[in-house]
């Protein structure tokens, strides 16, 4: 090798070398991000299924020292993307989606290329490869579960479904409920209404119904506010014949298991372990831990044969 050559060598290993020093050093003095900051968005915050949740998820958020941005789209599917693309534009380190509707979230697009990661809670989405993580309830088990108690509490049955069927989860509940009734013809499905989870629309479109039949036996709802405003409907309307199933175990349903005999159960879900597992695997992924897509919360029947079990206070 001659002279020239030795000398072009020597600039290219020290140019290497160089480069690779720097990196280092620009690296240990970058400091790293002390505070990260995180953004929620529910459905609605029309419902303590969800206060629960978020209280417990900026618990666990501020107890590391962290901020928990919070926004209520009040069932608004526009409004909870415009909400997701504010978070991306605020460059959070985090996002936590409660889906209004499972298959209507472009915004996920945007945070997947701006590199925010994503957890879904209690409901997944459409596309599951712009989350990192759905932590949700054993949802179509909770939906079992209530037929299962039904079928052996009564030989025949006539149905109503209260439904919110653009929501994943809550869709799920139904035809868990639907699927262990369909081979049993004494179990006949006469009617169903979407009132989107809400007390105050669940209880005018019952009344609807039961003025339309007047031979109801069972009310399946999707969850316990809606189940709420079928009793207030059957209660209005001085019907003591029907019961009714509802889906999250709130004290306030909890305690009408005890007092009403209109209220055969609820399959309770824990919005306490949702708050602490989505702020734990949200940090899991930010510290590049593998975590599992679909992480499912077991739930439970509570009726009154075991409501003195649970506590009628507070959540499970």
């Amino acid at each position: 090798m001659d002279e020239r050559s030795k000398k072009s060598l020597y600039i290219i290993i020290w140019l290497i070398v160089a480069t690779l020093l720097g990196t280092v050093y620009t690296s240990y003095l970058t400091p790293q991000k002390t505070h990260l900051i995180f953004g929620a968005t529910y459905m609605t915050m029309n419902n303590p299924f969800y206060e629960v949740i978020n209280n417990e998820l900026r618990k666990e958020i501020e107890q590391n020292g962290d901020e928990l941005i919070v926004r209520n789209p009040e069932l608004d599917t526009d409004k909870q993307n415009e909400q997701i693309e504010e978070f991306i534009s605020k460059k959070v380190d985090g996002i936590f989606v409660n889906p209004i509707d499972s298959k209507k979230l472009p915004s996920l697009e945007s945070a997947r290329k701006a590199g925010i990661p994503v957890i879904a809670i209690d409901a997944s989405v459409d596309n599951i490869d712009l989350i990192d993580c759905v932590i949700e309830s054993d949802n179509y088990n909770a939906g079992v579960l209530c037929a299962q108690n039904m079928m052996k509490r009564m030989q025949s049955a006539n149905i109503v479904l209260l439904k919110h069927s653009t929501v994943e989860s809550a869709a799920s509940r139904i035809q868990g409920f639907v699927d262990t009734i369909k081979d049993y013809p004494q179990y006949q499905i006469i009617d169903s209404a979407e009132c989107e989870g809400q007390l105050e629309r669940a209880m005018p479109l019952m009344q609807t119904i039961l003025k339309k039949h007047s031979n109801v036996d069972v009310v399946m709802a999707l969850n316990d506010p809606s189940a709420l405003g079928a009793l207030a409907a059957i209660e209005s309307l001085n019907r003591q014949d029907i019961i009714v199933y509802g889906v999250d175990g709130t004290p306030d349903l909890k305690s009408l298991i005890k007092q009403s005999p209109l209220i055969a159960g609820t399959a309770a879900q824990s919005p306490l372990m949702f708050g602490k597992l989505s702020a734990k695997k949200m940090y899991d992924i930010l510290q590049r831990k593998d975590i599992p897509k679909i992480i499912e919360v077991p739930v439970t029947m509570i009726t009154k044969d075991n409501i003195d079990s649970y506590s009628v206070k507070g959540w499970q």
